[in-house]
């Protein structure tokens, strides 16, 4: 579904030296960019192809050189050969000559009996083919060696090939065409010498010249025939003017055998001289010779149609010929017999236009079809328009509702039609249109581009000669010019709605301008309406403006637009909504490079067009294919962020996808060399693709449809978002989640209101889900433009109870009351979190009691039955939940209908409900809370049962200890209040809660059990406060005292050890003992000088004195560890930086490959070495299961502290190392008392060496800290800079004042 368009033409003139000299042959210099041309004069005009544009014309130089031959000797064939850089020719006389044009050098190579009426070189240049003036085929090496001769033609056996007779009766020439590969070669031979147009196509074999095929005999015109490059097929021509028919193309396979023809739709009196494909087999052109002109033609397949895609009229004088260039496609190089030579270079244009009309040229027909509206792929279509003749260019515009489509014809015409709405097309749907021409005199030929500036002007480019002959009386600065035309056009017929006006157009040139230089495409600005953009070749761009007042048209040069390189393919595009209102200019160069001024997109582009969602057609996304068959859909905002790299790359595949994500950003085209040619605008949300075989398919890419589906619920259209999520299967959820179903629940009556169907609202009501799919299963397709605070729960609610609540309201509100409607609302509250079964079926139960009632109210009719109703409930929930809902009702009648809706085996069902109807409703009551596990209102029910079941409501509790407070509230008799507390303590004794415990049983006057309470948590106080209240004697005192002291001792308390013993057992002894094993210097000083025991006095001294000797040896073994741990942790530090660059460098070196094995093996490794801060992400750990992990955990748990050299964990291991060696507080405190003691008992100099020591190792700890945070966030190691020497004196400095060295004396520094 495209266009072939005419990009650029280039002319060019021979200066011939006479009057009667013709151009006859021609041949291409791929290599060094040539074209040679001979005359009849025997002259070779060399044609060098120039790099870029100018005004000079496409040919950098020309020259000619005279062929020095024997009177009355010609030029009969002429061909280039790459391997000798030469040109192979052929006379009249039978010379084969080397020309080189370098040297201007002519080398006789070899002489031919009957002359050489044909050359042809084999594709890889290895063999030559000569036909021979006799119908002979010579197949000759680059030696000039004759390899094998066979007779061209099947020849009776009394014919002589050497006899001149012969010879003169064979004149026209016999091309030989080999197939791409070179492995077979294919001529067309007359039968039996006869003169009829009758022949045979014959294939040969290449390497020994046997005849491989021949097919039967066919009336082919002419000795017409050329071989595919890609070897599929042989085109030749047919002439069946015996059947008063036009001549038409057939194809034939290398077995002879006739695949397909198409007919050429010409006069039965043309001819076909010449027909040829370009280099990649797709397009195939031909020479049609008319009774009053001649045209150049090119046609293409698609879907087994051959579509004629371009006509090039020439003058019959010209005798024009063509031939492809052998490398580049869509390039093709005319000639006169003149010497006028013209350059098309053509382009494929997507034949969809921006309102998703298809538009299709096919000879003088324009198919179209409005792919909004049916997906129909060509040749078929829903109207056509035709032309008085073929159609060269086309321009189409869509404004306000009304379509123009402007045409430029073959023969130099224009034709306008103007087209109602799309939407009033399927009534035009087989209908065929014929186009007048429009009233038009511009006195040049057709236009090369068009382009509507608004619905009643137009601009077109074109050349500046009437026609190719006119090049003769042309100047060469005036073959360059391009002319520009603004026309206004005006319809003389009155418009008819839904109608198609296609005569009675007249056109007027408003302005006229010359440009100089190659114009390769125009785009018009819609946005204003009177201005377009003109692109020259090699990107630059020219904005041509109309204003009204002067009438003048404005030509400026806009460098601030311009491309790096000529881009067959631009748009110019508006975009707005959120984002800045402006227009941006898009270019594709032949390169595949996507460009946006001079700012390059994308550089694998094959194909590109946009997306808008927006009523006045402001663009929002990007679409691109790539040459990797990859579809991307970007947001504009992206472009204008510069955002591209971070989010899509270089726009190639992903590979792998790590922690399980799918990261991919693109959608990856079924069938390889897919393209883009249409996009399907709004709510449609599609991407039109085309296959290379020419099917059409619609895609509907989810970014693109989420987008649709959020614009339309930004706007408040909540039933088309609802249909798009349907039609799409897109969750519902996004409907809620768009923008926080806080925001949802506010406008879910306008919601219920627009969408006004049930049964959507219940498959909605049924797929909410609790969770924000936009932060998780659509994350990757869509950016929100605002904070979503979704995770906010009100008053503990979840999202979908408070949206369901809200839907429910609506509901009731706005929709009449209707079967469905109480359906509806049952599924509210059957899919509520938690379900409301229990609402349900009280509504169910209100039902039935009209039923039972047996009025006749008309309202009844606007419910379901109730065992439809029950039905439905059970559907959406659990039978069993909906069986125990039912209990919780206490209804028995209701719980049986529900159990026998359920299928429930009554066997089961029945004496359960039947033991329930026997007993007394408060017994009924409980045993059903029990059941349902309603503890609660359980023990309500037992307790007003009466004092018969206390017993049961104590098992209860007991069972279910969260009833004890709920049950001292119930239980109002005094002993029983104190059963329940005693329990309660007991229930809190045997879960460790020991003061709870102890608090409970003296509520209730346990005592015994409060002591035991308290002496089990270790509450010596209240052990002793509740003997106090036991009133126990004194020796029994003494004992718990001492067994206390012994408990405490062992608990390691002896500080509260030593304040029993010092309080309640009268030991003096004990208690200093019990206050230096608490490292309380200072108390168990003042309490021996107090009981003046001067042995305690020495009891301590001794045991102060061996505490600070050995905390000297502590805190200087700590400060030898400090500079350990700190010289082992520097190296780490450096070898990992090390380590780092070398893996950065290798990562740099590889990272354009974006290769799965180097990634894996990279994150492997840095994951597995000593000096990173990495973890393992391979796909061993991947797959590990929950239990090795835990068991992992609980191994680093238990390692937690150690350091092992080389592992992964070393650094930070050794930095929190040296972080748990600061001292504690408690550490403080007992250093601070230990000083004050010392230096009471005349110990200052002990005192003054353990400050010191101590002192030194805290500075160093908090040194070899600060040095290590620092290092950690540098890249380099200074040797010289990172030593302890360097920051003690700053730690010093620092907390020279703080509170950490307040332990210090003063007196002792």
């Amino acid at each position: 579904m495209k266009n072939l368009k005419i990009l650029k033409e280039q002319f060019s003139k021979l200066q011939l030296h006479s009057e009667d000299e013709v151009i006859n042959f021609a041949a291409f210099d791929v290599e060094r960019n040539r074209l040679f041309l001979s005359s009849s004069s025997n002259f070779i005009y060399t044609l060098h192809l120039q790099s870029s544009s100018n005004n000079a014309g496409p040919w950098n130089s020309i020259s000619d050189s005279l062929i020095d031959l024997e009177p009355g000797d010609f030029i009969t064939s002429m061909d280039y050969l790459m391997e000798k850089e030469a040109l192979i020719i052929g006379t009249s006389y039978g010379l084969l000559l080397l020309y080189t044009a370098d040297d201007n050098m002519t080398e006789i190579v070899g002489r031919l009996e009957g002359g050489v009426k044909g050359i042809s070189p084999s594709p890889d240049g290895d063999l030559l083919g000569v036909i021979t003036g006799f119908g002979q085929i010579l197949m000759m090496t680059p030696d000039w060696d004759v390899l094998y001769e066979m007779a061209l033609d099947n020849l009776p056996e009394d014919i002589d090939v050497h006899e001149h007779t012969y010879s003169s009766n064979y004149s026209s020439e016999s091309p030989i065409s080999w197939r791409g590969d070179g492995k077979y070669f294919a001529t067309l031979s007359r039968v039996n010498n006869s003169q009829l147009l009758p022949k045979k196509l014959k294939i040969w074999e290449r390497d020994s010249g046997a005849l491989h095929s021949v097919s039967e005999s066919n009336p082919f015109m002419g000795s017409t025939l050329d071989w595919m490059p890609s070897g599929a097929k042989i085109a030749a021509v047919y002439d069946r003017k015996e059947d008063r028919k036009c001549p038409s193309v057939a194809f034939f396979e290398r077995n002879g055998l006739q695949r397909s023809s198409f007919c050429l739709n010409v006069e039965i009196d043309a001819t076909v001289e010449l027909v040829k494909w370009n280099c990649n087999s797709d397009l195939l052109a031909a020479v049609i010779r008319g009774e009053q002109y001649d045209s150049l033609k090119i046609w293409f397949l698609s879907n087994n149609h051959w579509y004629l895609k371009q006509e090039i009229r020439y003058m019959k004088d010209d005798r024009v010929r063509f031939m492809w260039d052998p490398i580049k496609p869509l390039q093709l190089v005319s000639w006169t017999v003149g010497g006028h030579i013209t350059t098309y270079n053509f382009v494929w244009n997507t034949a969809v236009m921006n309102n998703s009309a298809a538009l299709v040229i096919d000879d003088s027909k324009i198919l179209i079809t409005p792919l909004s509206l049916s997906l129909i792929p060509p040749p078929m279509y829903l109207f056509c328009l035709n032309f008085p003749s073929a159609i060269q260019s086309m321009t189409f515009c869509s404004k306000s509702s009304m379509n123009h489509l402007a045409a430029s014809l073959s023969d130099g015409r224009l034709c306008v039609v103007e087209l109602p709405a799309i939407d009033c097309w399927e009534e035009l749907e087989g209908k065929e249109f014929d186009v007048e021409a429009a009233s038009f005199d511009s006195g040049y030929k057709s236009f090369i581009h068009l382009a509507w500036l608004d619905s009643r002007k137009l601009l077109g480019v074109g050349h500046n000669q009437i026609s190719n002959s006119a090049i003769k009386e042309s100047s060469k600065d005036e073959l360059s010019v391009y002319c520009l035309q603004e026309i206004e056009l005006v319809c003389s017929e009155d418009r008819i709605p839904s109608s198609v006006t296609c005569s009675g157009w007249q056109a007027k040139v408003l302005n006229r301008l010359s440009l100089e230089g190659t114009v390769i495409g125009v785009v018009p600005d819609q946005g204003s309406g009177y201005s377009a953009y003109v692109q020259f070749d090699g990107g630059k761009m020219f904005e041509y403006a109309f204003k009204l007042a002067d009438a003048r048209g404005l030509h400026l040069k806009r460098d601030d637009i311009s491309f790096p390189s000529s881009c067959p393919w631009m748009d110019l595009v508006q975009i707005g909504g959120g984002l800045p209102q402006k227009t941006l200019l898009f270019g594709l160069d032949d390169s595949g490079r996507l460009l946006v001024g001079g700012r390059t997109l994308c550089n694998n582009c094959s194909s590109f067009s946009f997306y808008s969602n927006s009523a006045d057609q402001t663009v929002t996304h990007l679409i691109l294919a790539t040459k990797q068959d990859l579809l991307f859909i970007i947001d504009i905002s992206d472009i204008l962020k510069g955002e591209l790299e971070v989010k899509y790359g270089k726009f190639l595949p992903v590979f792998k996808h790590r922690k399980g994500d799918d990261e991919r950003n693109y959608v990856q085209l079924w069938e390889r060399g897919a393209r883009i040619v249409g996009v399907l605008h709004g709510d449609e949300s599609a991407i039109i693709i085309q296959t290379v075989r020419g099917n059409l398919e619609c895609i509907y890419p989810r970014k693109l449809v989420l987008a649709s589906i959020i614009n339309a619920l930004i706007q408040g259209r909540y039933k088309d978002a609802l249909l798009m999520v349907r039609r799409q299967r897109i969750d519902f959820n996004v409907i809620i989640d768009h923008c926080g179903w806080q925001k949802f629940v506010q406008s879910a009556a306008e919601f219920v209101k627009q969408v006004n169907n049930l049964s959507y609202i219940t498959e909605f009501v049924c797929s909410i889900k609790n969770e924000n799919i936009m932060e998780t299963l659509y994350k990757n397709y869509i950016s929100l433009p605002h904070d979503n605070e979704t995770k906010v729960v009100e008053h503990g609610n979840s999202k979908i109870h408070c949206v369901l609540l809200a839907i429910r309201k609506a509901l009731e509100e706005h929709v009449t009351e209707s079967p469905a409607r109480e359906l509806c609302i049952l599924t509210t509250l059957a899919r509520s979190d938690p379900p409301a079964l229990e609402q349900a079926l009280e509504r169910i139960k209100n039902i039935r009691g009209k039923e039972l009632s047996g009025s006749d109210d008309l309202r009844r009719e606007l419910y379901p039955s109730a065992e439809e109703a029950l039905k439905h409930l059970l559907w959406l929930s659990d039978s069993e939940a909906v069986f125990e809902a039912s209990l919780g009702l206490y209804d028995l009648n209701l719980a049986a209908i529900v159990a026998l809706n359920s299928q429930k085996d009554p066997k089961e069902f029945l004496p359960y409900l039947q033991e329930l109807e026997n007993m007394p409703i408060v017994l009924m009551r409980y045993n059903i809370d029990l059941r349902l596990q309603r503890f609660e209102a359980a023990l309500q029910h037992i307790v007003s049962a009466g004092d018969a079941y206390f017993e049961d409501s104590m098992i209860l509790m007991k069972k279910n200890p969260q009833l004890f407070p709920s049950g001292l509230q119930l239980v109002t008799d005094s002993v029983k209040r104190n059963q329940v507390l005693e329990a309660w303590g007991d229930h809190l004794s045997s879960t460790k809660c020991f003061e709870d415990a102890a608090a409970t049983y003296l509520c209730c006057s346990c005592l015994d059990k409060a002591l035991k309470a308290y002496r089990e948590c270790g509450n010596w106080g209240g052990v002793l406060t509740v003997a106090g209240l036991i009133k126990l004697g004194k020796e029994e005192m003494l004992q718990l005292a001492q067994e206390l002291c012994e408990e405490l001792q062992a608990l390691g308390k002896p500080g509260d050890a030593a304040k029993i013993a010092l309080e309640y057992c009268a030991d003096v002894s004990a208690g200093v003992s019990f206050l230096v094993s608490a490292r309380e210097w200072e108390e168990a000083l003042r309490t021996a000088f107090l009981h003046r025991r001067d042995d305690l006095v020495l009891e301590v001294k001794t045991a102060a004195l061996e505490c600070a000797s050995s905390l000297v040896s502590e805190y200087e073994e700590g400060l030898e560890k400090v500079g350990k741990y700190l010289t082992r942790y520097l190296a780490v530090r450096q070898r990992r930086l090390l380590l780092a660059a070398k893996l950065q460098s290798e990562e740099r070196s590889i990272n354009d490959l974006d290769d799965d094995t180097a990634s894996e093996t990279s994150s492997n490794f840095s994951g597995m070495s000593a000096y990173t801060l990495g973890t393992r992400k391979g796909s061993a750990a991947s797959i590990n299961s929950k239990a090795s992990t835990k068991a992992r955990e609980m191994r680093r748990q238990r390692n937690r502290g150690k350091i092992r050299a080389g592992s992964p964990g070393e650094e930070m291991g050794l930095v929190d190392h040296l972080t748990g060696m600061s001292l504690t507080t408690g550490a403080k405190r007992e250093l601070k008392s230990l000083l004050i003691c010392l230096v009471m008992l005349q110990k200052e100099d002990i005192a003054r060496k353990l400050q010191h020591v101590a002192t030194n190792f805290q500075l160093s700890q908090m040194a070899a800290v600060k040095l290590a945070d620092e290092a950690m966030s540098n890249d380099r190691i200074n040797e010289h800079f990172y030593v302890l020497e360097n920051f003690i004196p700053k730690i010093k400095e620092e907390m020279q004042h703080s509170e950490l060295f307040s332990w210090q004396s003063k007196v002792l520094i």
